[in-house]
């Protein structure tokens, strides 16, 4: 495995212990997603600023609050790796206000809040908030049982986009068409659809370069998910490496993570254990911001990626806590 590659590993591993230790009663799936906006950040996590962090949100929100759910140890996570956490959480809130007044209040909002907080001084939230706000809505209009609170985060990303309103849309809907053939499942379907439309190139060679990885790591017996695992695939299919290396690079980090604790017969399953292999790797490729990968890319659909993840990941561990509850 490449030295940078194996340092990452190593990172998100403790880093998934820091936040395991820290987030008790948090679902399984939250855990990694901490782990890996501590790695990103390119720190290691500590459990006493981890819990300042959450004692300052829990002041700065209602216990009824939408920062309270599923969203709330990624929020906190985020906080930790910020300079000035309690101006960044005032920050967060003010920005949320301003979104509310746009979109439905949902977890998902308050989490949209927090990436915007990061992008935009507050006066200037208001201006990608109403573009969101109709990029929602023509959204909506393509597909208005499918499109949802989780959407609001793309909508927002793609409000910073150069691309016309109509013309992202027309772009997200040429993706899901073509992988809608292939990937069956609406949702992840549809978020992959919001990466490619915040990339530049050919909507069909993303597609079928996309297509290409899943159908080399499943030659390579590493079957990876169709569903909320895509986007973060999707992601990673956008990188101007060769397939073979990202296959190699995804079936070292893979073989790694399965001999950590956690990822056992008992623990997180292969294709969750595979989507976070493609997460760390997609991540090494991206470190450095001002890099050739990155610049290609494009930077925002790497955003969009992360929080496809994120917002799929709540909403598993949404449903997870529903089913147990019954």
């Amino acid at each position: 495995m490449r030295e940078s590659l194996m340092k990452r590993c190593e990172n998100f591993v403790f880093n998934k212990d820091v936040a395991k230790s820290t987030f008790k009663w948090d679902s399984q799936l939250i855990i990694p997603v901490c782990a890996s906006v501590l790695t990103d950040a390119g720190v290691q996590g500590d459990k006493d600023t981890l819990l300042k962090c959450k004692k300052i949100l829990e002041e700065a929100t209602g216990v009824f609050s939408n920062f309270r759910g599923n969203v709330k140890a990624p929020m906190v996570t985020m906080l930790s790796v910020s300079n000035a956490p309690e101006e960044k959480m005032a920050k967060t809130v003010q920005v949320y206000d301003i979104l509310k007044k746009h979109f439905k209040r949902t977890e998902y909002l308050a989490y949209v809040a927090a990436v915007l907080a990061d992008m935009v001084p507050v006066e200037k939230a208001e201006k990608y908030a109403v573009r969101g706000s109709n990029i929602y809505e023509l959204m909506k209009q393509q597909h208005p049982f499918l499109t949802s609170g989780e959407d609001s985060v793309f909508a927002v990303l793609m409000a910073f986009s150069d691309k016309l309103d109509s013309e992202l849309v027309n772009d997200m809907e040429a993706a899901y068409k073509l992988l809608k053939e292939y990937f069956r499942d609406s949702n992840s379907v549809q978020s992959v659809s919001q990466v490619f439309a915040l990339s530049e190139g050919d909507t069909a060679e993303k597609c079928k370069r996309l297509e290409e990885l899943y159908e080399a790591l499943k030659a390579a017996d590493k079957k990876y998910g169709k569903y909320y695992e895509l986007a973060v695939l999707a992601s990673l299919s956008l990188l101007p490496v060769g397939i073979d290396e990202l296959v190699k690079d995804i079936a070292e980090v893979d073989d790694y993570l399965a001999n950590q604790k956690g990822y056992g017969i008992l623990g997180i399953d292969k294709k969750t254990r595979l989507m976070h292999a493609a997460m760390i790797v997609t991540s090494d490729y991206s470190k450095d911001s001002n890099s050739k990968v990155a610049a290609i890319t494009g930077t925002l659909a790497m955003v969009a990626a992360q929080q496809a993840a994120m917002c799929a990941v709540i909403a598993a561990s949404a449903a997870s806590a529903a089913a147990s509850s019954n």
